[in-house]
Order: C-alpha cells, then structure tokens, then sequence
C-alpha cells in the first residue's frame, strides 16, 4: 500500500510508470505470498525509490479541492450534460465542440467555471515524463491564444 502511495504522492507524473510497478507488485504479492513476495516488494520498492520525482498532482488535486470549498461555481452550460435523465451519455448542449473532432484532439472552448478561469491547478515540472507534459501544455496553450482548433 505504502508504495502504490510514494508512486502517485511522491513520484507522479514524473514518472507515471511507478505507480503501474507498485500497483502490479501489490497484486502479484497478493497471488505469490511470502517468502517470494519480498521479491516483489524489492523490486517495487527500487523502482519508486530510484524514480524520478514530482508532487505536482498532489498540489494540484490539494489546490483543486481547496478552490472547491471556498469559490462557489458552475458548470459551463455547453459542458452540461442534457441528458441527465439517463437517455444520453455524450453532451450535445449548444456550443459544445467534441474535441475529437479537430485536430490534435483538441478545440479552444472555456472548459473552467467563469469564477475560476485563469486559475490553474496543475504545474508540472520539467522533471522527468512531466517535461513532455509540460511542453503539450504549452503547445495548447499557445494554439489556444493563437485561437487555433
């Protein structure tokens, strides 16, 4: 448990392939059992431990449920779902843009509440998987200010 832990907390995004070895080595321990199982939580263990590291979801998920308690928000009602009833899965309200359908997979469209929209929850280092993160972001960002889809 302890390791799956460090791998989302301590590791993250900086190497998002810690948490899939610790996770794998909790099931495998719970398959194998001791004694070989310390093998598994060695390796596990190493893996994390030598990872580079990166607490940028912590923060964010940290900001993100802070901003939640203190701002008040709502939904962008193009990202509403009208199918509320159950009828539908997909939003169709007015103005929405299924990102799939541009290119890159995605479309400038306001996806932050009005009351939060130049809030910005997630950092990334350039740490590193983060770095390739944080260079897709700012290539959409500069897509977004340039007002290409």
């Amino acid at each position: 448990r302890r390791i799956m832990i460090c791998a989302s907390e301590d590791v993250g995004n900086a190497d998002p392939m810690a948490l899939t070895v610790a996770t794998s080595a909790c099931l495998a321990v719970e398959r194998v059992g001791m004694p070989e199982a310390r093998i598994l939580l060695a390796q596990a263990a190493i893996y994390v431990a030598c990872a580079p590291k990166s607490n940028a979801s912590y923060m964010a998920i940290g900001k993100a449920l802070e901003n939640v308690q203190k701002v008040k928000t709502t939904v962008p009602g193009h990202l509403k779902n009208i199918h509320a009833n159950g009828e539908g899965d997909i939003p169709q309200a007015v103005g929405y843009k299924y990102a799939h359908d541009f290119p890159n997979h995605y479309v400038v469209q306001q996806y932050l509440p009005d009351e939060i929209i130049d809030e910005k929850f997630y950092e990334p280092t350039d740490i590193g998987y983060e770095k390739v993160i944080s260079e897709h972001l700012k290539f959409l960002r500069e897509s977004q200010a340039e007002g290409i889809d």
